[in-house]
């Protein structure tokens, strides 16, 4: 793989992953298990957060479903898991805070630079009518979607990818953006595209996904692109 600073000059078009790399994901689930399990204990929130990505991914593996059932299921195996009650009006809590999450504090600026440069899309794992609520943040306009809904599959099977190749791009002409290694790092090897790791939360990386670069804001990342 070449090193981004020799790729780039020929990049028209940059993907992102949307939650955890431009909407701050973290806080906004944090804020929904304090709501539907507030007798927990903050200090737990790291073993939360790591039950529910685990299950959350379980559920994606598993034949199609929409990500607020995703969700919904996900959040009441969490509840089983840590012993909570979970009330029959809180199961759908996440898919009905999600559109009202903000982006991080450098995501519209950051944007609108690369909007000057590049073609943007997003490849998430959402449903369209979720994330046309979370699209009411953003001061851009993307230039193309993919949802987990438009391929029936969620990152990170190949979907999402299929469908940036066969629609919008080659990949001799596309850096995809993210924060999980997981779900978009590896993925991203596969087809060929160049991985730029947007770590927020200053992980560890426990993939074998190799990003061309890391970076800890997205505004690191356009300050290199010079843009």
């Amino acid at each position: 793989m070449l090193p981004l600073s020799e790729i780039h000059p020929r990049i028209t078009t940059l993907t992102f992953d949307c939650y955890g790399t431009l909407i701050d994901w973290d806080a906004g689930l944090w804020s929904v298990f304090r709501d539907v399990f507030p007798s927990l204990d903050s200090k737990r929130r790291r073993e939360l957060f790591d039950a529910y990505v685990r299950l959350e991914a379980e559920i994606e593996s598993a034949p199609y479903k929409s990500y607020r059932m995703v969700t919904a299921e996900a959040l009441q195996r969490v509840a089983e898991q840590f012993n909570q009650r979970l009330d029959h009006n809180q199961g759908n809590r996440i898919a009905e805070k999600l559109p009202q999450w903000p982006p991080f504090p450098d995501t519209n600026d950051v944007l609108r630079r690369l909007k000057k440069r590049f073609r943007l899309g997003i490849l998430s794992n959402i449903d369209r009518d979720l994330f046309a609520g979370t699209a009411k943040h953003f001061t851009v306009e993307f230039d193309f979607i993919v949802t987990a809904e438009d391929v029936r599959s969620y990152k990170p099977a190949d979907g999402h990818f299929l469908r940036l190749l066969e629609k919008h791009a080659r990949t001799d002409e596309v850096i995809h953006v993210g924060q999980s290694p997981y779900h978009d790092g590896l993925l991203a090897a596969n087809f060929g595209i160049p991985f730029v790791w947007i770590n927020r939360y200053n992980d560890m990386n426990k993939t074998t996904a190799t990003p061309v670069t890391e970076f800890p804001n997205l505004r690191s990342f356009a300050d290199f692109l010079n843009v």
